[in-house]
């Protein structure tokens, strides 16, 4: 599960990134684990349990009624079409000249050699693409009708 807004800018609870116990931190886009029957989500960088029963870390992770710009939204993709079509060469985690802004992850990028990379699309929360997107209304109300 993708998840980002068109400003690339959600708060989110809960996170071992945040400043400060109890504030959210912004991220452009973040990715957890939906697993159902039962619904959970894993979520690597969470300070809740993991995994945690998907109703409640939706309620701890994400707030009604913040702003818009802030607000997040939710790219549903199942298992086996993310793992045939998702590309990352890992250039957006890289500065302008080249060097990575951070230490990236210790696993190889994933994605076939050569495959063209498709992040953006993925985190994209507007443009058609693979997927559902769901609102937290609407993905709270998918989590509970099933």
């Amino acid at each position: 599960m993708f998840i980002s807004n068109a400003a690339r800018s959600c708060a989110v609870w809960h996170q071992r990134a945040s400043v400060r116990s109890g504030w959210p931190i912004l991220w452009d886009y973040h990715v957890v684990l939906l697993v159902a029957a039962p619904w959970e989500i894993w979520d690597l960088d969470t300070t809740l349990d993991m995994p945690s029963p998907a109703a409640h870390y939706l309620r701890r992770t994400f707030r009604d009624g913040v702003p818009d710009d802030v607000a997040p939204r939710f790219r549903l993709v199942a298992a086996d079409v993310f793992a045939r079509t998702f590309a990352s060469d890992r250039s957006h985690m890289r500065a302008p000249g080249g060097r990575y802004k951070k230490p990236p992850p210790l696993w190889p990028p994933i994605g076939p050699p050569g495959a063209e990379p498709n992040l953006a699309r993925f985190v994209d929360m507007a443009a058609p693409f693979l997927g559902e997107v769901l609102d937290l209304r609407a993905l709270h109300a998918r989590i509970a009708d099933a």
